[in-house]
């Protein structure tokens, strides 16, 4: 079996506790996801020199909703036929809201504004190369089951 290598270089870490790769503008500290290159998104700030910075790996439900229509390419269907999956605009601890879709086994029916969700790696899609993973956010439970 081949590696997993991530379906999108540089956005994120791998391992035990994975992470968002953004940005930190060097002269305002204005932080961005994805990573910024050329020009600072802060419109009162000219700076063009930027380093990484690994964002928080847990936040809260800014907003949700479900993929009921199949995106078009470059999109990869994991089953055919195409089964729905859920989708959480997420706030972090820097300002920033990330979206992303929702871990496997999970759906809207687990979400709620406000809940708290953690960042996980997993498969995208496989190729002839291997597996190829990408980040999502999977709710945060209590020992119970029921959400923290």
């Amino acid at each position: 079996m081949s590696d997993a290598t991530p379906a999108v270089e540089g956005w994120f870490t791998t391992g035990p506790e994975p992470a968002l790769i953004g940005s930190s503008c060097r002269s305002c500290g204005t932080i961005s996801f994805p990573r910024e290159t050329t020009f600072c998104k802060n419109p009162a700030c000219s700076g063009e020199e930027f380093e990484d910075v690994e964002l928080s790996r847990r936040g809260t439900v800014w907003s949700y909703t479900d993929a009921q229509y199949k995106p078009p390419a470059p999109y990869i269907p994991t089953s055919d036929p195409y089964v729905p999956f859920a989708l959480a605009a997420v706030e972090l601890a820097e300002g920033l809201v990330v979206l992303g879709q929702v871990a496997d086994g999970y759906g809207v029916a687990d979400l709620k504004v406000g809940n708290e969700v953690e960042l996980v790696v997993e498969t995208l899609y496989t190729d002839d190369t291997g597996e190829r993973t990408i980040w999502r956010w999977k709710p945060v439970t209590a020992q119970n089951g029921a959400q923290a």
